[in-house]
């Protein structure tokens, strides 16, 4: 069974996910405090998490960084802070989708279902392995590893942050096409975003920096009034 842990301090939060979510056929974990989130990580199998920001003990911005560190697990950040700076940090930290309260439990709903096609708990090993062969890239110099969401140069790790890697990860896999700002949002990001597309450019100029600071052969080149494309040089 497909299990999901909420972690949310409002109470009539947690009773209405679970509502919804139940109906689904879903397993829950239900807590309301940032370190026993973690706690069930450790010892539980967890398929998707539902995370908001603020909690007791410790926050959602630094419940995040923890499970990045340990997992890939998809993760929708489900919060009343509605900043943009606070959506494009979650991005930043490997957030898969933020959704901003009040909101449509519907809408959710179908956002943890598209996040969960992507889910590999059910594979048989064999299979699990070649998706994982499938899910490392080595292109250039470089290697992007999405099963332990690592880029290296020649052996060397970069330090790039997840979100980053997923859109290095991307642009290699599809290296010498033009993507719109709302493509890459689409492909990378994966939620109807609402809003300006700066976080596309915020991400693609720090990775072009990074890349150019470990001299990568690749290149994000931009197409003026289109978006952005990878070259390989060389």
């Amino acid at each position: 069974m497909t299990s999901i842990l909420v972690v949310d301090d409002d109470h009539n939060i947690c009773q209405l996910l679970e509502l919804y979510l139940l109906n689904e056929g879903y397993q829950l974990y239900m807590v309301h405090d940032g370190s026993s989130a973690l706690d069930v990580l450790r010892t539980e199998k967890t398929d998707l998490v539902i995370l908001d920001i603020m909690l007791p003990v410790i926050n959602g911005w630094e419940v995040c960084k923890m499970i990045r560190q340990i997992s890939s697990v998809p993760i929708i950040m489900l919060t009343a802070c509605d900043l943009m700076e606070d959506k494009i940090q979650g991005f930043e930290l490997g957030v898969d989708d933020y959704i901003v309260k009040p909101f449509e439990p519907r809408e959710l709903v179908a956002r943890v279902k598209a996040r969960l096609k992507n889910v590999q708990g059910y594979e048989t090993k064999d299979r699990a392995d070649q998706q994982a062969e499938t899910n490392v890239l080595n292109i250039g110099n470089i290697q992007v590893d999405m099963n332990r969401y690592e880029a290296r140069l020649e052996g060397e790790k970069i330090e790039l942050k997840p979100k980053e890697i997923q859109l290095l990860y991307f642009l290699l896999k599809n290296r010498n096409m033009v993507f719109t700002r709302d493509q890459l949002l689409e492909k990378v990001w994966g939620y109807s975003y609402e809003g300006d597309t700066r976080t596309v450019d915020v991400h693609i100029n720090k990775l072009r920096e990074k890349l150019e600071g470990v001299y990568s052969n690749c290149r994000i080149s931009t197409v003026w009034g289109v978006g952005y494309k990878l070259e390989i040089d060389g």
